[in-house]
């Protein structure tokens, strides 16, 4: 009798091996014990990062969303999924939404997260940025098209709809109405019948990975062809060197991640003065630092957020400190014009 309770009881553990392979694939679900609350943020590729009504920052990273109430960091996603993510939007409604790589966009309302793939009707599942329009539909722009979601259903928009290209960068709405879209191929506008490509001097703006629209109307483009500025019917260069993130401060400055001269070598952050935007040759000042910056953020206190590929660092106007370590280090940069 005890020799067949053995057996059977080495069948079942066999079964329920076998069973949580399946159920709990390593892409989607972590340890219920791994700790949440951490004094430092995250350690690997930081790509977006968005500050909340609340005053709270928010990370969408290689290890997950953190938030940073000015104390701690907590990962938020940590016990949900260990997929990798690239954006974070904060809706009108206070909800949260994050875009991932290959697992789609989550929507944290605070307290659960419903998650949206191809099967809800998402145009992809990787997820590169978020967008709310001034009606409060979300945008999500992916790697098969764009997608706008008015809280019941999705409407998608591919090449076949007029898109330049289906794998989309950037959106944003100006205040005339139309969006932009940076993709990996051509920028193009819509006008919410049809797609036109911005082109200059018979060139289209390729891989653009970075659209704003600054308080002046001015349109910002920032990808291969460097950083460019629209005004609606002339176009200004600033740099012909890759600009991954473009951001206008509460001066009217635009920063970049950009560095000025010997990109690559010396990655920096680039602060273009608002007063002197209009000058043939405008005031520019170069931080560096030793993490290249991927996006950037303006906090309320005026500090500038930047993620990188060791985590998230901030830079309060005379040194920056980095979050990546337990013992966070604070750097002195080189600023200079």
């Amino acid at each position: 009798m005890i020799k067949y309770a053995l057996i059977l009881m080495l069948i079942i553990c066999s079964y329920c091996k076998g069973q949580n392979k399946a159920a709990l694939p390593k892409a989607d679900t972590k340890p219920e014990n791994e700790e949440l609350v951490t004094s430092h943020g995250p350690k690997n590729i930081v790509r977006d990062i968005i500050q909340d009504r609340k005053g709270n920052i928010w990370i969408a990273s290689w290890d997950g969303v953190f938030k940073y109430d000015g104390k701690s960091f907590t990962n938020i996603t940590s016990k949900v999924t260990s997929a990798r993510f690239f954006s974070v939007l904060e809706d009108r409604n206070g909800n949260l939404w994050f875009g991932s790589i290959g697992s789609g966009v989550y929507l944290y309302d605070g307290k659960s997260f419903r998650n949206f793939t191809t099967k809800d009707g998402l145009a992809g599942n990787d997820v590169g940025c978020i967008y709310e329009d001034r009606t409060g539909n979300i945008w999500f722009g992916t790697g098969r098209g764009a997608s706008r979601y008015n809280g019941r259903s999705f409407r998608n928009y591919t090449m076949k709809e007029g898109l330049s290209n289906n794998d989309v960068n950037a959106i944003i709405e100006d205040k005339k109405g139309k969006f932009w879209f940076g993709t990996r191929g051509d920028v193009c506008i819509y006008d919410g019948k049809r797609f036109t490509v911005l082109t200059h001097n018979g060139k289209p703006f390729t891989n653009v990975w970075s659209v704003i629209e600054d308080r002046r109307g001015n349109i910002w483009l920032g990808g291969s062809d460097g950083l460019w500025r629209y005004d609606g019917s002339s176009f200004a260069n600033f740099t012909q060197e890759f600009i991954g993130a473009i951001i206008e401060d509460k001066k009217g400055n635009i920063w970049t991640n950009g560095s000025i001269n010997d990109y690559g070598k010396h990655p920096a952050l680039a602060r273009y003065e608002g007063k002197s935007l209009s000058d043939k040759k405008p005031a520019v000042t170069e931080i560096k630092s030793k993490a290249k910056a991927f996006c950037l953020l303006e906090a309320n206190d005026g500090s500038i957020w930047f993620g990188s590929g060791t985590g998230v660092h901030r830079y309060d106007g005379s040194s920056i400190k980095d979050f990546n370590e337990i013992n966070s280090v604070e750097t002195h940069p080189f600023s200079g014009y």
